[in-house]
C-alpha cells in the first residue's frame, strides 16, 4: 500500500514523512536586548511565547519519529 507521502508502508503503520525535520528552537535574547522600559510585549515575553510554540511542535515531532533524536 502507498499512503499520500509516496512511501509504501503496511497498512495501519505510521511513518513520518522523510522531509520532516524537527523544529527550531527560537534563539534567547541577550540580556542587553532588553531595553527594560516595561514594553508590552517585552522581548522576553515573545521568547517565552516561542518557546511554548517549540515546546508544542517538538512534542508532535517526536510522536511522528518515536526512538529519533531531534539533534
Amino acid at each position: 500500500m502507498t499512503d499520500p507521502q509516496g512511501s509504501n508502508a503496511k497498512e495501519g503503520a505510521v511513518t513520518a514523512p522523510s522531509n520532516d525535520p524537527p523544529p527550531t528552537r527560537p534563539q534567547r535574547p541577550d540580556d542587553e536586548d532588553c531595553c527594560g522600559q516595561g514594553c508590552v510585549p517585552c522581548i522576553f515575553d515573545l521568547y517565552d511565547e516561542a518557546m511554548g510554540r517549540y515546546r508544542e511542535q517538538l512534542a508532535a515531532w517526536k510522536e511522528r519519529h518515536p526512538g529519533e533524536s531531534p539533534d
